[in-house]
């Protein structure tokens, strides 16, 4: 009896996790004209948080699910995973996939979308970065995005890969790049994305540290289904902001979707202060208000309490200055 018992409440064990994924999952986000969208037409503006390097939080025993939690109860729809080359280089491929795989996993249970990023600041074109942590190659560029497109392609909550985090030459201090040069890598990256099964949507930054779009004007990137990525901290401009603002990068948003995947800012004296990241909360109001205007996606940067701009100060997720103004303007949306 018990025997019978038993292999009549295998199946609808199986059913209900069946169906507890089927209720998890999240639909899949794609490109109409200027905007992210559902399948079902539904537009989606994401607004949420970076977390820092997944390898350094699962090594200091933070890469967990109340660690995301907490990202969704600042009120967060998407949360970008920030992968450095060598993490992933020390790591190990097959390693580093476990970490990736336990954030998609929580994200889903959650409910927030997820961006997958490539977090090299540098110039690719001539291999030469601004730190070591930066150092990759063309070859684990590519053979990056074909695994991210093989492994999590068909994964819906995976919607964004960042393709490059921060394009620079340093004033040529890293070596010259041409717009062209970097349009042409771009497009080698989504061709290899794309033929292996990557149906998530594609990021391009530009120059100045993913700050400068203006070539996009004359000669956008040649694939469909794309964004722009732009990373306008405050220091990039003097005030009035939002004129130049315009100029640099948010023309875009009138032809193609646009995503500011870091925004933020510090006081002077907050811990971690550098250019180009240094202001008030008047940035802050001046960021959100111009996103909000023109329905622009934005991530906040960081949920760390050691990495700069940090979100909160302790592993108690005590906000920072900077958390205080972003956790009460992202707990201000409404995402029905």
């Amino acid at each position: 009896m018990k025997k019978f018992k038993n292999t009549f409440l295998l199946p609808i064990y199986f059913l209900c996790v069946m169906f507890s994924f089927s209720q998890n999952k999240l639909d899949r986000v794609v490109v109409n004209t200027n905007n992210f969208v559902t399948k079902n037409g539904k537009t989606i503006v994401f607004r949420g948080l970076n977390t820092s390097d997944p390898d350094k939080l699962e090594s200091q025993g933070h890469w967990n699910k109340s660690y995301f939690k907490e990202i969704k109860e600042w009120g967060a729809n998407i949360v970008r995973f920030p992968v450095h080359p060598s993490a992933w280089t020390k790591r190990g491929k097959e390693n580093y996939l476990k970490l990736i795989d336990d954030g998609v996993q929580w994200a889903t249970e959650l409910g927030l979308y997820v961006i997958i990023d490539w977090h090299s600041i540098g110039n690719l074109e001539t291999e030469m970065y601004q730190d070591d942590m930066y150092d990759t190659t063309l070859k684990q560029t590519y053979d990056f995005w074909r695994t991210i497109a093989v492994k999590y392609g068909k994964n819906t909550s995976v919607a964004f890969y960042e393709l490059f985090n921060e394009p620079t030459t340093f004033n040529n201090t890293l070596g010259t790049a041409s717009w062209d040069e970097w349009k042409k890598i771009n497009e080698e990256i989504i061709t290899i994305i794309r033929a292996n099964g990557g149906e998530g949507i594609p990021l391009v930054a530009g120059f100045n540290w993913a700050y400068d779009l203006t070539p996009v004007i004359e000669n956008p990137i040649n694939a469909e289904g794309i964004a722009y990525v732009s990373h306008p901290y405050p220091e990039k401009r003097e005030k009035p902001w939002e004129s130049q603002w315009t100029a640099d990068w948010g023309f875009v948003k009138e032809k193609y979707p646009l995503m500011l995947t870091e925004i933020g800012f510090c006081g002077p004296e907050d811990p971690g202060a550098h250019h180009p990241v240094i202001s008030d909360e008047s940035y802050g109001d001046a960021i959100t208000n111009y996103c909000d205007d023109k329905e622009i996606s934005y991530v906040v940067w960081v949920f760390d309490p050691q990495w700069a701009p940090r979100l909160f100060e302790d592993w108690n997720y005590t906000p920072s200055r900077h958390g205080k103004y972003f956790k009460k303007h992202l707990s201000s949306y409404s995402y029905d």
